[in-house]
């Protein structure tokens, strides 16, 4: 039997049939009729829609070439007519001896008008031509798609610079859907109604975003009702009717369209929060020229930083309403670039601004004292002169970065309490010195100096007109009246919402700000800064002096020409202060001989020995004892004869009866002759 293993027995089966073929799903169409396509992608349908909506862009293009043209005008125009219109003013203002000059003046400013416009207008045709003739080449070697490829990118520059404020809200593949649609169908219906009550009935909200820190912004149309203009003097109805405070809603105008605005709403007053100065955390060199000086913030929380040119500041409020802090901050800030040249003028006694004066970061600083502000005006418009020339001879018409150090800095010029000096009454010179401050601010900003005026009666008869409308830039805190705030502000701003006599409740630094040239007119708080409690202000002022220290900036380290006019007209120096740093001008010591020197050093030193003593009267031996180093008896009494304190005297010391000696009055009143107080 065998061993292996039985094969299987095979069965050939018959082949299967085949499978029918799965159904095909789909519809049968005739032949010609459409056929249905792939459905394109959401993100893809999305972006199409929205440059139907916006009618593929066309406003957009027409919106970015004009854009382009107006600041292609602006740069043809610079700031030329303003320039000759100021020469034009001052030559009607002028002496018989300056109008020759004047004249010139004039005269030279417009032909560097004329040479401006032909070399703006020239370089904008060469230009076009290089381009013309590059699009031609080009035409000449790729036809019909090189024109294509023109006219695509003119259109694209068109839209580039005339884009809307609101984003392309496209959704990308695997994204959701932006919420901007939805939520603004949720604000809708209320804002509508809140809107056709203040007389805007056909609005279209276009954007919404809400943020994380809870507030709003809403972009909208007015429908041809009205402008944003018109709506932002109807802020604090608009605030009421939404339950909230004028400080908790901010309506803008979109650039470029001015029936496109933008809402913000807070759920909480953005003002109530003080903040520190940033400079505090970072005390470092500022551009003040360029970049400007932070000053405070908006309602929406961007830092306001005001530039130092071509524009005066004028800053008004009552008592305790915060303007005070408001300047510090303009002048902390101005103290850290070491190009600004700090003069002051306090319109009272006490200690605000010592700290300036003590670091040595003030170039001039006195108190109350009309006689000598009017000489430091008549310094001023002398140096304007001066610096005019020097413009002269660069071929500039006003101050640029280039030419700061040239003409000896910025010169920032504070008077504070203006009414001190120009109120009706306040002095026998009042009359003469008002008619010079108006006559140096209308004048003076393209030449590098620039007025800070604070006052907290903003009234006509201490505000002229003629000198508040050189004054671009305006803050107006906590005042009395409307017509208090217009002072300030200007005419009927009141009227159009802005009112400094309305704030409720009131905060320090608190107050309605207008600046041209940082792009504000808002509400603006200024950033906390206190030398009473903290010294803050000293804090700074200490950073500033080293800068200025390195830079060979500090009073008495440059020849200044204001306070040189300053000595020689009144005999005194208010240089960082005057001697003693207090803003009380004196004969500077920086002006005495060597022999008056050793004798102001005796003098202190006698003084300062009396105080060790502990009484009003002492010897000479004791006190050069204490003075010590190689003074002597016999060479103090020398010192103090020839400083003025005359011979000793007989004087009464406990122990000792009567002695030969020196009483602290005729030392002190030695020594106060020869600092000139």
């Amino acid at each position: 039997m065998s061993t292996a293993a039985a094969r299987p027995n095979l069965t050939v089966l018959p082949p299967l049939p085949p499978e029918p073929p799965a159904p095909i799903e789909g519809v049968v169409v005739d032949k010609g009729a459409a056929i249905e396509k792939a459905s394109r992608p959401s993100w893809l349908g999305s972006a199409v829609n929205h440059a139907q909506d916006h009618r593929l862009y066309l406003p957009w293009a027409a919106r970015g070439y004009r854009r382009a043209a107006e600041a292609w005008i602006d740069r043809y125009r610079d700031d030329w007519p303003t320039m000759i219109d100021t020469a034009r003013n001052e030559l009607r203002e002028a002496d018989a001896e300056r109008q020759t000059e004047l004249k010139a003046l004039v005269r030279k400013r417009r032909v560097s008008y004329l040479l401006h416009r032909l070399a703006w207008t020239g370089g904008t045709g060469a230009g076009a031509a290089v381009g013309a003739g590059a699009l031609a080449v080009g035409n000449a070697t790729g036809g019909l798609w090189v024109n294509l490829a023109a006219a695509v990118g003119a259109y694209l520059y068109g839209i580039r610079h005339g884009v809307a404020d609101e984003p392309l809200t496209v959704a990308l593949p695997g994204q959701p859907a932006p919420q901007a649609s939805g939520q603004a169908a949720n604000d809708e219906p209320e804002l509508r109604q809140i809107l056709t009550q203040l007389g805007f009935p056909n609005i279209t909200i276009v954007g919404a975003l809400t943020r994380d820190d809870g507030t709003r912004t809403i972009t909208f149309d007015l429908g041809g009702t009205g402008t944003v203009t018109e709506l932002r003097k109807k802020t604090e109805g608009l605030a009421s009717a939404l339950k909230r405070d004028l400080t908790m809603v901010d309506i803008d105008k979109v650039p470029g369209n001015a029936g496109r605005a933008s809402l913000w709403t807070s759920t909480t007053d953005p003002f109530e929060t003080p903040r520190p100065s940033p400079l505090l955390a970072n005390p470092q060199p500022l551009d003040a020229f360029t970049d400007g000086v932070p000053v405070g913030w908006t309602k929406r929380g961007t830092t306001i930083r005001l530039p130092i040119r071509n524009s005066h500041f004028l800053i008004g409020g009552t008592t305790r309403s915060g303007k005070g802090v408001g300047m510090a901050n303009l002048m902390a800030g101005a103290s850290l670039d070491v190009r600004i040249n700090l003069r002051l003028a306090a319109g009272k006694e006490n200690g605000e601004f010592d700290a300036y004066a003590k670091a040595g970061v003030a170039a001039t600083y006195f108190k109350p004292n009309p006689q000598r502000l009017l000489a430091l005006i008549d310094a001023l418009l002398a140096d304007m002169d001066r610096r005019n020339r020097i413009l002269g001879q660069l071929g500039k018409s006003k101050m640029v970065p280039a030419t700061i150090n040239q003409l000896g800095g910025i010169e920032l010029v504070v008077i504070d309490e203006l009414a001190t000096f120009t109120a009706k009454n306040s002095h026998d010179d009042r009359d003469e010195l008002t008619e010079k401050l108006m006559k140096l601010a209308a004048v003076c900003a393209g030449a590098g100096i620039i007025l800070v005026l604070t006052t907290q009666l903003p009234q006509v008869d201490v505000v002229p007109s003629r000198l508040s409308m050189n004054c671009l830039t305006k803050w107006a805190m906590k005042v009395d009246s409307a017509g208090q705030s217009n002072t300030i502000l200007g005419d009927g701003q009141a009227g159009a919402g802005r009112d400094a006599s309305a704030f409720d409740p009131p905060r320090p630094g608190l107050g309605w700000m207008a600046n041209p040239f940082a792009g504000i007119t808002d509400l603006a708080r200024s950033f906390d800064l206190d030398e009473d409690e903290r010294g803050e202000v000293t804090r700074l002022m200490e950073s500033a002096a080293l800068l200025r220290k390195a830079a060979g900036r500090l009073a008495g380290q440059w020849d200044d020409p204001i306070e040189k006019y300053l000595l020689h007209a009144t005999g005194l120096s208010s240089a960082a202060g005057g001697p003693k740093h207090d803003g009380h001008p004196g004969r500077s010591v920086t002006q005495l001989t060597g022999e008056q020197r050793l004798q102001v050093d005796a003098l202190r030193g006698a003084l300062a020995a009396m105080d060790q003593l502990g009484r009003d009267a002492a010897q000479l031996d004791e006190m050069a004892e204490l003075i010590g180093g190689s003074m002597t008896g016999d060479s103090l009494g020398a010192l103090l004869r020839a400083g003025g304190a005359g011979g000793s005297v007989k004087v009464t010391i406990e122990g000792r009866g009567r002695v030969n000696g020196y009483r602290r009055a005729d030392i002190a009143d030695a020594l106060k002759f020869l600092n000139g107080a």
